[in-house]
């Protein structure tokens, strides 16, 4: 099975070159990483280029992030599709043959697995771990959802569901993940294993604005979907991530 791999950057030249590494290392033969890069005015782009692994580079203006990783979908020939964020890395080198060891399955839609948060500086300074846990049905009305640079789909699901959604701001991985999850019921296995190291920070946590913004967001992924969540779900879906600093 081919997999492949999107990373959308913009002025990422500080993180990309470690990204990349962590993709090349693999010892899956079968990758093809996409560089989706938003006309970076760093030298972003002659970082990417020195990495002979990469399959595609697609370097031009786009409408934020999210569209920008449904460019790199739609260029995607893979069978199996991963999205790493240009300040992500992979764990070791492992990450992509347990993917498709998972996948091996003929009835697996869809793959998740753990994630550590590390400082932004100092990668080997872990400050919370973000545990997944099985899926159930329901999982998600009780403020769970995986963390989404561990989310591996199948080609065909995106065909099935569509694209980002590209109306929301920061919670569009979380709506696509509901889509996928609770509105289609399509399948998913858990790989109970810390596969992504990612650096601390993101847009919807950033401060209490961006949080209250993102609360919003999550309620209108719901509706998107045409589903009801719990009065509490969109209460408990933070108070989680609160808690991943008591369990790491």
């Amino acid at each position: 099975m081919l997999v492949s791999i999107i990373t959308v950057t913009y002025n990422s030249a500080a993180t990309i070159a470690e990204t990349m590494r962590s993709v090349e290392e693999q010892d899956y033969p079968h990758i093809e990483h996409i560089i989706v890069d938003g006309l970076s005015t760093d030298n972003t782009v002659n970082i990417v280029e020195r990495y002979t692994h990469t399959a595609k580079v697609i370097s031009e203006k786009d409408d934020g992030i999210y569209h920008a990783m449904n460019k790199g979908i739609q260029a995607a020939t893979g069978d199996i599709i991963g999205i790493l964020n240009s300040d992500d890395i992979y764990i070791d080198n492992k990450v992509i043959s347990k993917i498709v060891h998972k996948f091996e399955d003929s009835s697996v839609q869809s793959c998740y697995a753990d994630l550590q948060y590390m400082d932004a500086l100092n990668t080997e300074m872990i400050t919370r771990t973000w545990k997944s846990g099985n899926y159930k049905v329901g999982s998600f009305y009780w403020g769970w959802m995986p963390p989404h640079p561990t989310f591996f789909v199948r080609k065909s699901v995106y065909d099935k569901v569509g694209l980002f959604d590209t109306s929301l701001r920061s919670a569009a991985d979380y709506e696509m993940m509901l889509r996928i999850l609770v509105k289609h019921r399509l399948s998913t296995t858990y790989l109970p294993h810390v596969i992504v190291k990612m650096r601390t920070g993101g847009l919807s946590n950033a401060s209490v604005k961006n949080r209250i913004r993102a609360n919003r967001e999550d309620r209108k992924a719901w509706h998107l979907n045409e589903l009801k969540p719990y009065f509490f779900t969109l209460y408990l879906k933070p108070l989680r991530k609160v808690l991943q600093f008591i369990k790491k």
